[in-house]
């Protein structure tokens, strides 16, 4: 059966300006992400990742092309209206967190709730915690929480208003191995219990292994990916080998 289609870019450009003219972070991408799939995309730092997924999750605006968010263009919607769509559908992890600090772990994954007029915030909040299995830390501030329970509390935060698509941007880079394989399976978790689409960034091979599909970035475009590319990236981040060059791939454009 073909799955509703919730992400979807068409010819997306992104370019900014510099000393040296223009450049081009993103490059006539195009893709097509279905209901509860998980997509990977990997690539080396400074190929266009995050800035990809920024354009996709209406964080940026691109250059050029459209990028439609369960069925909605955010072409035709101006910041605020973005802004509520995001509220009402996506969710993000960070690689830094972004947990507030003056905030107890319960009350920052309250917030979005909260800001949506949720009634339950707090038990919704709650049990969410408990999901993620900080039940015992709900009244802890981020500086009492190590790495892996603040990620924990931020994916928290992210998933707790049901969200259609959950981005995450490096959500285990700043952790080690252990936390980051148990963050990624709360991701994977969330991903099949709740159907919902998950696309994210990483450098981990054993992550991207993980997804349905894999995509490779490099000089902005978007390429598919195969087990050569995922294996030279887990290479090259232990310092053992370089990744293939162009002649080595092989790889055909991703389209939606």
């Amino acid at each position: 059966m073909a799955r509703d289609i919730v992400v979807e870019a068409r010819s997306l450009t992104k370019q900014v300006s510099s000393p040296e003219g223009s450049l081009t972070i993103v490059r006539e991408v195009s893709l097509a992400i279905g209901a509860g799939e998980s997509v990977a995309i990997l690539g080396v730092s400074g190929a266009g990742k995050s800035t990809l997924l920024a354009l996709l999750a209406g964080l940026d605006v691109p250059s050029a092309g459209e990028v439609f968010l369960t069925g909605q263009s955010l072409a035709a919607l101006d910041e605020d209206g973005r802004a509520r769509l995001r509220a009402a559908r996506v969710g993000f992890v960070f690689q830094a967190f972004h947990l507030i600090g003056s905030l107890t772990a319960l009350e920052n994954v309250m917030l979005p709730l909260e800001l949506a007029g949720r009634s339950d915030a707090r038990a919704a909040a709650s049990v969410m915690l408990e999901r993620v299995g900080l039940g015992a830390r709900q009244q802890h501030y981020p500086r009492q929480l190590s790495g892996g329970e603040q990620q924990r509390v931020a994916l928290a935060r992210a998933s707790v208003g049901e969200p259609a698509v959950l981005f995450a941007d490096e959500p285990t880079g700043n952790l080690d191995s252990a936390t980051g394989e148990r963050i990624a399976e709360l991701l994977f978790e969330l991903n099949r219990g709740s159907r919902t689409t998950l696309v994210l960034v990483t450098h981990d091979g054993t992550i991207a292994r993980r997804c349905e599909r894999v995509l490779w970035m490099e000089a902005g475009a978007l390429s598919v990916g195969d087990e050569r590319l995922v294996a030279a990236l887990d290479s090259r981040a232990h310092g053992r080998s370089p990744l293939p060059g162009p002649s080595d791939r092989q790889i055909e454009p991703t389209h939606a």
